[in-house]
């Protein structure tokens, strides 16, 4: 557990950290694929960057900077791109301040900060509230800058009490969109009554003659059509307009086209009729009506659909403590988490969650460490002993000092690892991004020539049936479905993963796990438990067991080697009363000597027991069944005497077998690469069914054995937990650390296994493979839905049997697909483990 608790986060890419800066900028105003490839183009013109990439399920861009970062440059070209970055507001308390040059110094030194928009102090409340660009400035940086200004800023609510900012934004956005839906379907149901009524129902038409006329309605119609689009429709305008004007389309503008088309031509029809050749002069206002009000539906299942995706994120910021109870100044005082600071004592009660990592130094008690090690039997904590933030205490209490506070604690980090994890673009992105660079200017085109091929070619009205198509084309095309196809499958995947033990450090190991041929695994510490037990302990016929063991630990608590630790835990946990030997005599090679109250003990090798004059050819069956187990066998003599076999080796866990046997389920090949000598090796790759053993091996050769593994083209995952399996780890096209090992071994992986069960791994592949098929899967109906429909829109299918599509009908189908998309990639949530470990969770196959 101390080691799973020094996880960091890696700066990631192939440059040193010092090269490579990276920002992470909230993005407001996407709404569909082509959205992302303006952002990406305009932001990857600068200079200073080396990489962008955005994300349209998260709406975030991560971008690279190789040299001096310039946020400011970013946010500009967002915003000359026709997008915008969300300002936030803050409060922090300042102490210090004494008069209004006070205030004026501190105003001063926020406004300074790079990002920040607004900065106003209070000097009677003594708070500073300050609006600053999301993404640019960190509430460090606004901390620092009163610090220099010869103040001392005071956080007025913990990061975990805080809340979610971007979650806020993303309830208003949608408390916007169920408004402006509900108002745009008030107003374009009577539309659609009056006009597509009229058709359908020959007594509505009849009415709608005898007591309003046909132009009234006509002037109803308009209207209300035009509240519509100039109410809750204007977003289109506002946002697709100015993209057509930069020479940018996206989904706003074919929004935007093919509703002022019907609109417009309708507004002709009624009011300058004159103007329009004979029988052409109809009202489309309906058209225009219905498909904002169906568009905007599909946004806000869409804004609500994705609000589901990071449900994962919410839980594990749930798992955070509120306040905590830290000694101050000899009393206990209930503090915000965000005044915790490093060395604080705090003290627990029984039910309560730990708020911040530390070590106790007061009680004991049994914290449950389910959410961590994935084990649902609580642990034990006394004095001494590291405790996780986030954790459960059961029963007692205890006080312990705190050593990792904020963003350091381990569940900070691991919150970290999934929001990168769920931010990043997998290499499947890349052929989705050159598809939607061109996609919305193409469906323009499309639209185009169908307008003019009806209108030339087109029966009478010709006019109508080629406006009526031609804004069909434009309102069928889905560019939101093809962006959001990757993306939100990669944010619910990464987060089911989270909640199992699974955290992909590396988005595109999502990706690349799948294709995986071959598990290569470390052996001591990831297929065993990485520490040396008393495994066999075979008496001769005048000794007892307890008798043996309890004189041979009294003789090996003089070593300090790890088979005489084991050999002396053996003893321990049995209870067993151990003498300090009197005399103690090491034979280098051989064997160690000692007197134990009335005995004389001997220990050690074969060899030894000869050197002794000891036949040991008693226990040649169990010496022989011993060395096919791989265990080396010693020999105890006890006052001349042989008198036992004993067996010390680095056990199998438990939980390996299965996990092998559901490896080779899932059509891989398992390869052990090891330190350890040939033939053990070879024996624990016999019990467990290992395909292929490489023994003997130096870091740099586990490299190298890596390298072989991949012939014929095979792509390799590597799973280790040391310090010598970081190359490896790094190495390897996939590598997965043990989480309990070295932080070492987690900075160089891919992914890391949170608890040391190496059923994660199955999981970690099956749940790969789910995740791509269902990016496939979304992928498939995004790019097929466009491909069937809008030659359909334009009226391919009318020569044949006469078969054309309404324009409304148009937007039901486009506002569907992305919901489609969304729900489909919602299916992870109840992805079910291959193999179910204790901190797994019900559902069934995605």
């Amino acid at each position: 557990m101390s080691d799973v608790m020094e996880l960091k986060q890696s700066t990631g890419g192939d440059a040193p950290a010092a090269e490579q800066e990276k920002l992470s900028v909230a993005v407001a105003g996407m709404t569909c694929a082509s959205c992302v490839g303006h952002i990406e183009k305009a932001i990857g013109k600068l200079p200073a960057v080396a990489g962008v990439s955005v994300n349209l399920a998260t709406e975030r861009a991560d971008v690279t900077f190789a040299g001096t970062p310039d946020p400011l440059a970013v946010v500009q070209a967002i915003e000359e791109a026709g997008y915008a970055v969300p300002e936030i507001e803050v409060e922090l308390g300042v102490e210090g301040m004494t008069c209004a040059s006070c205030v004026g110094h501190v105003e001063k030194a926020l406004r300074a900060v790079p990002g920040v928009a607004a900065a106003s102090v209070n000097l009677a409340t003594e708070r500073a509230s300050i609006r600053y660009r999301s993404g640019l400035v960190a509430p460090a940086d606004l901390e620092a800058a009163i610090r220099r200004a010869g103040y001392t800023p005071r956080r007025l609510e913990a990061d975990a009490a805080a809340p979610d900012r971007e979650a806020a934004a993303r309830e208003a956005e949608l408390t916007g969109l169920r408004r402006s839906l509900q108002l745009a379907a008030v107003l374009a149901l009577p539309v659609f009554l009056l006009e597509m009524g009229s058709h359908l129902v020959p007594a509505v038409h009849d009415f709608v003659m005898a007591t309003i006329g046909m132009q009234t309605s006509w002037l109803i119609q308009f209207a209300l059509t035009t509240l519509v689009l100039f109410g809750p429709g204007l977003r289109f305008f506002r946002k697709g307009i100015p993209a057509i004007l930069r020479g940018t389309p996206d989904m706003n503008s074919l929004v935007a086209l093919g509703t002022s088309a019907a609109w417009g031509y309708s507004l002709v029809a009624t009011f300058t009729p004159g103007v329009l050749p004979p029988g052409t002069a109809n009202v489309y206002y309906e058209a225009a009506a219905v498909i904002v009000a169906l568009i905007l539906l599909g946004r806000y299942l869409e804004a609500k659909a994705k609000g589901r995706t990071s449900e994962a994120i919410k839980r594990l910021i749930g798992l955070q403590a509120k306040t905590a109870r830290v000694i101050r100044d000899g009393a206990v005082v209930d503090v915000a988490l965000a005044d915790v600071v490093s060395g604080d004592i705090v003290d627990v009660r029984p039910g309560e969650r730990v708020p911040v990592d530390g070590e106790v130094v007061d009680g004991q008690s049994w914290v449950d460490e389910a959410m961590i090690t994935g084990e649902p039997v609580p642990v034990a904590k006394a004095a001494g002993a590291e405790v996780v933030g986030g954790t459960i205490n059961t029963t007692g209490a205890f006080t312990f000092r705190a050593t990792k506070v904020g963003a350091d604690t381990l569940l900070a980090q691991i919150i970290r690892m999934v929001e990168q994890a769920q931010g990043s673009k997998l290499p499947i992105q890349a052929m989705v991004d050159k598809v939607t660079a061109w996609f919305v200017p193409a469906v323009m085109g499309i639209a185009a020539l169908t307008f003019l091929i009806w209108l030339v070619f087109g029966p009478d009205p010709a006019l109508t049936f080629a406006l009526i198509n031609a804004v069909a084309v434009l309102i069928i095309a889905c560019p939101c479905a093809m962006g959001l196809a990757t993306p939100t499958s990669i944010m619910v995947g990464t987060g089911r993963a989270a909640e199992l033990g699974v955290l992909f450090r590396k988005g595109e190991a999502l990706q690349t796990l799948r294709d995986v041929r071959v598990v290569a695994l470390d052996k001591t510490g990831t297929l065993t438990k990485g520490r040396p037990e008393l495994t066999d302990l075979e008496p001769a016929s005048e000794f007892e067991y307890d008798e043996v063991l309890a004189l041979v630990a009294s003789v090996e608590t003089r070593s300090e080697h790890p088979i005489a630790e084991a050999i002396v835990a053996a003893a321990k946990a049995r209870n067993l009363i151990l003498a300090s030997p009197t005399t103690f005599e090491a034979t280098p090679g051989y064997g160690v000597s000692a007197r134990v109250g009335e005995h004389d003990v001997e220990v050690g090798a074969d060899r030894f027991m000869t050197k002794l004059g000891h036949d040991v050819s008693a226990f040649a069956a169990k010496a022989a069944e011993l060395g096919a187990l791989g265990r080396s066998p010693l020999y105890a003599a006890i006052d001349g005497k042989l008198a036992a076999v004993i067996a010390v080796a680095d056990p199998i866990k438990d939980t390996t077998p299965e996990a092998i046997r559901a490896l080779h389920n899932l059509g891989l090949k398992v390869a052990m690469i090891t330190g350890d000598n040939q033939a053990t090796a070879d024996a624990v790759a016999r019990t467990l069914g290992i395909d292929e053993v490489v023994g003997e091996v130096l870091p740099g050769g586990k490299v190298d054995a890596l390298h072989r593994l991949r012939a014929g083209g095979r792509k390799v995952a590597f799973v280790g937990d040391g310090i010598n399996d970081a190359p490896a780890l790094a190495e390897a096209d996939v590598g997965l650390a043990i989480g309990t090992g070295t932080d070492v071994a987690i900075e160089s992986a891919d992914v890391v296994l949170m608890s040391g069960d190496l059923r994660g791994v199955v999981n970690a592949i099956a749940l790969s493979k789910a995740t791509i098929r269902n990016i496939q899967e979304n992928l498939f109906w995004a790019f097929g839905y466009n491909a069937a429909l809008i030659p359909v829109a334009a009226g391919a299918l009318y020569p044949l049997n006469g078969t054309l599509l309404s324009p409304i009908f148009a937007a039901g189908a486009m506002a569907l697909s992305s919901v489609f998309v969304l729900s489909n990639a919602l299916r992870l949530k109840a992805f079910r483990p291959v193999i179910a470990s204790d901190r797994s969770t019900g559902g069934t196959p995605a």
